[in-house]
This record gives structure tokens, sequence and C-alpha cells, in this order.
């Protein structure tokens, strides 16, 4: 696979030792050769780790040079220590960085961290150093690199998630890729994912935010596994650029906003794509409630129905269960306006049942990895689409083993 990547970036990821798993990398350097603008959007838990309380500092910021990842631990819930090694990475990733670009200015502030593992352990600040001038010797601008970047933030993902997306903006060819993890643990608002998107396009500070938070609106913060919100879910968006010319006007801000959200989507269904034993990708779209918001809240109220998911696991086009899951979301509807399709089958119609042939309707559902529910729910402008998994007996295995 060929990717296009963004100018004037480079990347490594490497073992630091932070993982018990020899093999695997666990420490990630993501870095701009210049002053990028950066934006980020995190995870609406009060219950934060301290790497995000020092990114929500720091952006937005015209003026930040890399990002630094650690993954196997999350160095969340773990108080003043904590937060002192969360700013030591910066420091460490700066002084490392300082060095590589002999005669710049880089500074702990220029930088930004993110965490992900488990919660309530301390960092082995050893390791971590080490790691971190380990990947600073390693850094590249090429393919390998990028991947090798990708996969140091996993941690029980099956693969790495990636994604490169490329347009003509103004005369000049615009490059974006993301990298993302993801697969328990995973809630809307966010979810406990990491996600770092980069870019060479020209955007300021106040555009970058607004169209990251855009993007995460109708991505990652539509998806879900079993609905629990991490400490330490941290989305960040990086543009340098370096493809040239003035800041995006409104004409092309609007097209690169559209790759920017396809790009955003693509990486977000495979987290629950992942979800750590799926056997489903289901799409719960919503449309003709009364408001986005409305819709929001049925998607992820018959997504998050368990019932729903092991119905879905099991091939069993049970309606009834989808059905009533919109009827308790909280929000004002007239049942007899409520329809259903299961992978393209009527199975509910203007609030009665259809006729359908129940082996097919299963067959369908077997037979396809993704499940496609389709809701309309009245007569009002108002559509989501959430993404989410089905429950399965490795998933609930494997949960309930994870610290032991």
């Amino acid at each position: 696979m060929s990717m296009d990547l963004p100018i004037g970036f480079r990347f490594a990821g490497v073992r630091g030792g932070l993982k018990k798993a020899a093999e695997k990398k666990d420490l990630t350097l993501i870095v701009s050769e210049t002053p990028a603008v950066a934006a980020g959007v995190y995870t609406q838990n009060l219950v934060v780790a301290a790497p995000v309380v020092l990114c929500r500092s720091k952006t937005p910021s015209d003026n930040i040079r890399a990002v630094v990842v650690n993954s196997g631990n999350a160095n969340a819930c773990t108080g003043v220590r904590g937060t002192q090694d969360a700013l030591s990475m910066c420091d460490l990733t700066a002084a490392a960085l300082s060095k590589h670009f002999p005669g710049q200015s880089i500074s702990g502030q220029n930088i930004l961290v993110m965490s992900t593992g488990v919660i309530g352990r301390f960092l082995p600040m050893d390791k971590v150093q080490a790691g971190i001038e380990l990947a600073t010797r390693q850094l590249s601008s090429g393919q390998a690199a990028f991947l090798d970047a990708s996969d140091g933030i996993l941690t029980t993902d099956k693969g790495r998630k990636v994604t490169t997306r490329s347009c003509q903006l103004g005369g000049r060819n615009v490059r974006i890729a993301g990298m993302a993890k993801g697969a328990g643990m995973i809630g809307p608002n966010m979810a406990t994912m990491l996600c770092c998107v980069v870019t060479d396009a020209p955007l300021s500070t106040s555009q970058a935010q607004r169209l990251l938070q855009m993007a995460a609106d109708r991505s990652f913060n539509n998806i879900s596994v079993e609905g629990h919100t991490s400490t330490n879910d941290t989305m960040v968006l990086l543009a340098n650029g370096q493809a040239g010319g003035a800041v995006l006007n409104v004409q092309e801000e609007t097209e690169f906003a559209k790759h920017l959200l396809a790009m955003c989507i693509e990486l977000a269904k495979q987290i629950p794509a992942d979800g750590e034993g799926a056997t489903h990708l289901i799409a719960v779209k919503v449309t003709w409630a009364n408001s986005e918001a409305d819709a929001r809240k049925i998607a992820y109220e018959v997504a998050r129905s368990n019932l729903v998911k092991c119905a879905i696991l099991g091939a069993d086009p049970n309606w009834g269960r989808i059905v009533s899951a919109v009827g308790y979301a909280g929000v004002p509807l007239d049942a007899s306006k409520i329809s259903l399709k299961v992978n393209g089958i009527s199975l509910f119609l203007l609030g009665e049942p259809v006729d359908f042939d129940a082996p097919v309707a299963s067959a369908a559902i077997r037979d396809q990895f993704e499940t496609q529910i389709d809701l309309s729910v009245g007569d009002g402008p108002g559509a989501c689409t959430h993404w989410t998994s089905d429950l399965t007996h490795e998933y609930v295995q494997f949960n309930s083993e994870y610290t032991t």
C-alpha cells in the first residue's frame, strides 16, 4: 500500500520496554520539522489522565513541534507524580529534538503528550527516556517510519489503524494522514482511543480547532463498544503549512473538511470493527428525527443495547429489541412513524410489523461483517450514524482477565 504522506513530518515507533511482550513497540514520536498549528479534542470523562490535562492547556496553538506517545501505561489516576511524568516526557522530547535539529529552539511547551494502557500505574521513566532518545535517532519521513509510529500507539488492537488522503486546493497538493488506536473501553464523547492527524495544509489555529471538532463530532464521537468512556481519549491535529500558500479560504476549507471527515470516519469505524473479538461492525443510522441531537441519542441507545448486540452476534433478526431501544432514548417521537430495516430488509414499517423471511434475514446478518440498521423515526431533519460492535464471548473473557 503506497501512502502519500504530508511533507515536513518525521515519524518513529520503537520498543521502549513499557510492554511485557518483547516484540511490541510502545513509544512513538510524530515530529514537524517546523512549528505547526495544533488543535485537540479530548475525553469528556471528569476523571482524566495527566497527559489530557497537559494537552488541553496547550491547544489550540501555533507552535507545536511534536507529539510523544507511550502505550502500555495510561498515566491516569497517578496524582502529582503523574503530572510530573507527563511534563518530563515533554521536556525529554524537547531536549532530544534540540540535538536532532541543532540551532532550533524547542522547549517542553512545544510538545504534546499522549499515554494509553492500564490505569493507576506509574510510568517507568528510565525506560520512557531511553525510548524517546531511541525514537529520535530513528526519525524518518518515509512510509515505514509512519507505520512504525502507528504500531507504537496500540494496546489491545489487533492491528494498526491508518489512512491517508490528498486533494488539490487552490492549485496546491494537500496531504492528510492519520493514525488511531482503540478496541475496547469505547464510549462516545470520545472513546478509549488516541488519534493523531497530520497535514501540510496551511490552517489558522481557529480553523484547525473548528475543523477537528466538527470531524470528531461525526466520527469518533459516534462510536462505542460497551459505552465505557476512557480517561485518556485524545485526538490532535497538526498542520505545518508546508504545502505552501496562504491559509485556506472558505471554499478551500470546505473541501478540506470533506476529506478530513471522510478520513476520520474511516479511522473511527476501524475501532469498533476491531472490538476485542468483534464478529460484526454495526452501523445504526437514524433519519427523520426532530433534530440531529435526537437522532444521536436514539442511535446511541440502540448501539449500546446489549440485547441488540447479542442479537447481531447470533444473527437473530429480533427487531423488537431495536424498536424498544428507540422508545427509551428519552426523545419525543410518534411510535406510528418508526420504520426499521436491517441490511436492506424491512422488518417494521410505520409502527407495525412486516412479514419477512426470517432465515433470509438471519443469513443477511450472519454472512456480512457490517450490519446496517436503518431507522426512520419521524419527519424531521435530524440524522446520525453511530458505529458499534456485537457482544462476543471473546470480548467478555478478554476483559474479565485484562490485568490478571
